[in-house]
């Protein structure tokens, strides 16, 4: 039988003993709070200084999750939709039905030439006639309507630099050509030009372009144009050792109204071994690639060719067409590489030289709103990107002068590719993972495509470049970063509504 004063002793010898427990307990629950916040870190710094975005790691790690338990699986999904929520926000950027100064316009391009070499034509076989037979001058002008086309068009007769022959529409999106063909007008010649018309794919199996230029068909231009359901809109590349150089490219809309089911590339503006190619003011959007490696881009100029040009395009990679895996990039330098023999050099040491990106508004990638794979001695100035992976210069034979940009989001060397870093507004990875935005928060509703100042921001001091203005005829002296010193006058203009 206990005594009280053992039983008094227990008593207090539990009470001692509780506080050197609790202590214990919250000593070790700090120790292992201090460890996780040191690991989170450390993995924070790791992922930062690598420029591992959460848009790229999310995907990474809801794929190594799959063929696993249902329970680990659900956790990377999860994982995967708050990392990519972190970096691209919980509501997409808005942008359909937008339209401005970019892409196709009402205002119909003059052709510039004599009314007595106007062709007349008002259905498909006087389409293929007239072309058949074009005369360098002539203007082979299509009345307003429908025409249906089920087969390649062949470009073949030539062009002189003082007469082009024209192919056009007197009032934009007056004449409607649906292309039932794999290719729609394949380009041979030089000195052709295709202005205000409305093209459309209609294969059943998927059309893979609206224009193919290839081989001697240099000085191509194409503008004010809508080209819409193709996998690669635009397609140019060599043939029997010529180049189709000193191409244009100039205010048209090319887009897609469902994803692209195709191990083709999908690649609206695909120029091969190319050079001296100006494209400029398009406006590109929707080009999911549904099959294969899910990888797409907006626009690529590759295979060694030099001397490229792309300013004052919008890149929309996601607009109409929204939430599909893949993998879509802006634009680039070299897009993912090409095989030797169809470089334009038979090696492709370098994807590209001398080229320039310049007054671009790239929006909405799942991947990098720009891309460089060895590409030399580029420039990348005064560009804005919102809701992209940002800028990456990939391998030893890339090297890019990046001046003026403001990026939501990273510039990032890859695999030793050669950064001259000059005056830029971008984040860091960490910012991103912490869901932080201070590029995007300039802007007074990214969300709804308002790209207008929230409030009066920094201007420069100078710029290092000559640059064009996205939105306006010139840029100031000291002109604010990216790509325009102020959206409204993107907004000002009176397009046509493709």
């Amino acid at each position: 039988m206990r005594t009280p004063s053992s039983h008094s002793g227990t008593i207090h010898r539990s009470r001692r003993g509780r506080p050197r427990t609790m202590r214990r307990v919250f000593l070790l629950g700090g120790l292992g709070l201090a460890l996780a916040a040191a690991a989170g870190a450390t993995t924070l710094y790791y992922l930062d200084d690598a420029g591992i975005t959460p848009r790229s790691l999310g995907p990474y790690v809801e794929r190594r999750s799959e063929g696993h338990n249902s329970v680990f699986e659900s956790i990377g999904q999860a994982t995967s939709r708050w990392l990519v929520g972190a970096d691209r926000g919980n509501q997409p950027l808005r942008a359909q039905g937008w339209s401005g100064r970019v892409g196709m316009q009402a205002s119909s391009y003059a052709a510039g030439v004599p009314d007595g070499q106007v062709v007349l034509v008002s259905d498909g076989d006087g389409l293929l006639r007239a072309i058949a037979a074009a005369q360098p001058g002539q203007v082979i002008t299509l009345m307003p309507g429908s025409y249906q086309v089920n087969r390649t068009v062949e470009v073949a007769r030539p062009g002189h630099a003082g007469a082009p022959i024209v192919v056009r529409a007197d009032k934009a999106g007056s004449v409607h050509l649906a292309l039932n063909t794999i290719e729609g007008f394949k380009v041979s010649a030089p000195y052709w030009r295709f202005e205000n018309l409305s093209l459309q794919g209609v294969c059943s199996d998927g059309c893979e372009h609206a224009f193919h230029v290839v081989g001697n068909a240099h000085h191509f231009a194409a503008v004010n144009n809508l080209m819409v359901d193709f996998n690669a809109h635009v397609k140019v590349n060599a043939e029997q050792g010529r180049f189709p150089d000193h191409g244009l490219l100039e205010s048209n809309t090319l887009r897609n109204t469902s994803i692209r089911v195709t191990t083709s590339s999908v690649t609206p503006v695909d120029v091969v071994a190319a050079s001296h190619w100006v494209i400029r003011r398009n406006l590109i959007s929707d080009f999911i690639k549904g099959a294969s490696d899910g990888v797409s881009y907006g626009a690529f100029v590759k295979g060694a060719g030099s001397n490229n040009l792309l300013e004052q395009n919008v890149v929309l990679c996601e607009d109409r067409l929204r939430g599909a895996p893949g993998q879509r990039v802006g634009l680039s330098l070299g897009g993912g590489g090409t095989g030797r023999e169809f470089c334009r050099d038979g090696r492709c040491i370098t994807e590209q030289e001398d080229s320039t990106l310049r007054a671009n508004l790239v929006a909405s990638c799942s991947d990098d709103g720009i891309y460089l794979n060895a590409a030399a001695r580029s420039k990348l100035i005064h560009n804005t990107l919102v809701d992209t992976g940002g800028i990456t210069v990939r391998f030893a034979t890339s090297s890019a002068k990046i001046d003026g940009n403001l990026v939501d989001g990273i510039i990032r060397s890859r695999d030793n590719g050669i950064v001259h870093m000059g005056d830029n507004r971008y984040s860091s990875a960490a910012r991103l993972y912490a869901g932080s935005h201070p590029q995007r928060a300039l802007f007074r509703d990214p969300l709804d495509f308002d790209f207008r100042w929230r409030e009066p921001v920094e201007r420069r001091m100078a710029a290092s470049d000559a640059v064009p203005d996205l939105c306006g005829p010139a840029r100031a002296d000291k002109p604010r970063y990216g790509a325009f010193d102020d959206f409204g006058g993107c907004l000002a203009a009176s397009p046509s509504s493709p």
